[in-house]
């Protein structure tokens, strides 16, 4: 996949002829600005590889991708190292499942999911609740939550399977080429659910949005409960900034 226009400028601007890599599910949805698989999301260049076959309900699960799967992860994971990604993320926190397998796999660095930040911003946090919003909380069991280095006891989780405007949409499928996304209800239930999580457990002390497609409703979110709120988009700005910063390093010692 070619860097667009907006990419090259980006790079140029950095300095680096470098980028991003995203592991891209195979959906139909629209990623609409702030979604973790729209280019635009990010400032700095990003290069999506979209994994043929990859639906959600196939990786939206308390466990590891098909064996098949895995290996068609690997070897994208491999392709966007050859073509000079400086780090590489996904566009489905589930994949966490699999985040040793590709990152063992390659050279560059690897998060896959916005989940293995948590135990940092449950330190950063002074040990408050860190609540998490996933795509699917029937789903998201001891498999995603061990697999991201979290053990901690109690875990306010909220899913939104139960939504028809995001489950029709992102977990089966079944839009018409984007006609009917509705991305006004997607947001006042995601918004809906925080509120509800920080009345239940007022103790909270951020968000972390398991699910890519959600970031474009983290500032209501932010608004509504006032608390941080983070996702994927902040996992490939401390790739980026590392590699920028190493770029740096490298540059000052010759």
């Amino acid at each position: 996949m070619k860097m667009g226009a907006t990419d090259r400028r980006m790079a140029e601007k950095s300095g680096t002829g470098s980028f991003i890599g995203i592991l891209m599910l195979d959906t139909a949805f629209p990623r609409i600005m702030g979604d973790g698989g729209n280019p635009d999301s990010y400032p700095f260049p990003v290069r999506l590889r979209k994994i043929t076959g990859a639906g959600a309900l196939d990786i939206v699960r308390d466990g590891q991708p098909s064996e098949e799967l895995t290996q068609a992860f690997v070897e994208a994971a491999r392709q966007l190292e050859a073509e000079g990604a400086a780090g590489i993320v996904s566009t489905c926190g589930f994949l966490v499942t699999v985040q040793h397998r590709i990152a063992s796999a390659v050279s560059v660095p690897v998060i896959l999911s916005a989940l293995s930040l948590y135990p940092a911003i449950f330190e950063a946090h002074g040990q408050a609740p860190v609540g998490i919003i996933t795509a699917s909380a029937r789903q998201f069991g001891n498999a995603v939550l061990h697999a991201a280095g979290i053990y901690h006891g109690r875990i306010p989780i909220a899913g939104m399977e139960d939504v028809p405007a995001f489950a029709n949409a992102i977990l089966t499928n079944q839009l018409n080429g984007g006609k009917h996304f509705d991305a006004v209800a997607i947001r006042d239930a995601v918004v809906a659910k925080a509120r509800a999580m920080q009345a239940q457990e007022p103790a909270i002390g951020a968000i972390l949005l398991e699910c890519t497609n959600l970031p474009p409703y983290a500032e209501a979110i932010r608004q509504a409960t006032g608390l941080p709120v983070y996702s994927i988009l902040d996992v490939a700005q401390i790739l980026w900034g590392l590699s920028v910063s190493g770029q740096r390093q490298a540059g000052a010692s010759h």
